[in-house]
């Protein structure tokens, strides 16, 4: 990923205890890596090899959707609306997600180079490369847009191709990133966070943890049998909403964290007691199944 950018409306974790945010190292589900395989990372998501593709206008998104007008997905446009106007969540902007058309922006990314008799540097050969963005907490992010407007107001250099969400959320898995940026330039930008990522990979439902029952029982069981444990509960973290320019935080399409686990601990703890229950807590909630494939990111708070 050769051009990296600063993701907008970030949330830099400030918690002095959590759970680590970003999985990205861990082997990934089996459903997953076998669609992968059958995504080819020089070509784009209609098979053609980017190496030599002709970029000019009309045909940087028509080689796949022919018809395509470049415009907005009506249902997905609508929910980006809600979601801005605060009348709608993030579940729902997932959701709209599904089977929808999206552009991927590329930008050319000079290869090869010469110094010429006169001593001026002549580019010689350009590839074409994805662009990424990086989160807060340094994870890279694929950008993708409802249209090729939505593109062309965020830099009038990238070229759209467009692209079936699926493949573009494949895509994402298999180049490392974490999570994709809808739109980003717009007020404001709506993250989806790597587990709704996997699930629109899939072409499946997604919950957010903060909303999962199962997520919310592995909270708990986790606590169980620690001596100085009381209670555990998961909620909504302070980064699951993203932020409008007028400072109105809305309900979901933040980087994170998402969901913040408060822990009650017995009054009377040592210092190097809490240490110990903290780290203990910490390594059971890891080993949570539920917890490493429907989490992205968790912030512990501590009570007493």
């Amino acid at each position: 990923m050769p051009e990296s950018h600063p993701l907008p409306d970030s949330h830099p974790l400030s918690e002095s205890h959590r759970v680590s945010e970003s999985r990205g190292a861990r082997p990934l589900p089996p459903h997953i890596a076998a669609q992968l395989r059958s995504a080819g990372g020089t070509t784009d998501t209609g098979g053609q090899e980017w190496k030599g593709r002709n970029l000019g206008e009309g045909t940087s998104h028509t080689h796949q959707f022919p018809d395509d007008p470049g415009t907005a997905d009506p249902r997905l446009r609508d929910a980006l609306t809600a979601w801005r106007e605060g009348r709608a969540g993030e579940q729902e902007v997932v959701a709209a997600l599904d089977s929808v058309r999206v552009f991927v922006p590329i930008v050319a990314k000079v290869s090869h180079s010469v110094i010429t008799e006169d001593g001026l540097v002549a580019d010689k050969e350009a590839d074409m490369a994805l662009v990424s963005l990086k989160a807060s907490d340094g994870r890279t992010a694929l950008p993708v847009f409802t249209s090729t407007e939505a593109l062309q107001r965020w830099s009038g250099e990238a070229r759209p191709v467009a692209a079936d969400i699926r493949r573009a959320a494949l895509s994402a898995v298999q180049d490392g990133s974490g999570m994709l940026v809808l739109d980003p330039g717009e007020d404001p930008a709506f993250v989806v966070r790597r587990p709704a990522m996997w699930a629109v990979a899939q072409g499946r439902a997604w919950t957010p943890s903060y909303r999962d029952f199962a997520v919310d029982d592995a909270v708990m069981q986790a606590g169980l049998g620690i001596d100085g444990v009381v209670a555990a509960l998961a909620g909504p973290g302070r980064g699951v909403g993203a932020t409008r320019a007028d400072g109105t935080v809305l309900s979901g399409g933040g980087e994170g964290p998402e969901l913040e686990v408060t822990l009650q601990l017995r009054t009377g703890l040592s210092e190097d007691e809490v240490s110990v229950t903290v780290e203990e807590y910490q390594r059971r909630l890891a080993e949570q199944s539920v917890v490493a494939d429907a989490v992205d990111s968790v912030a512990l708070r501590l009570t007493r």
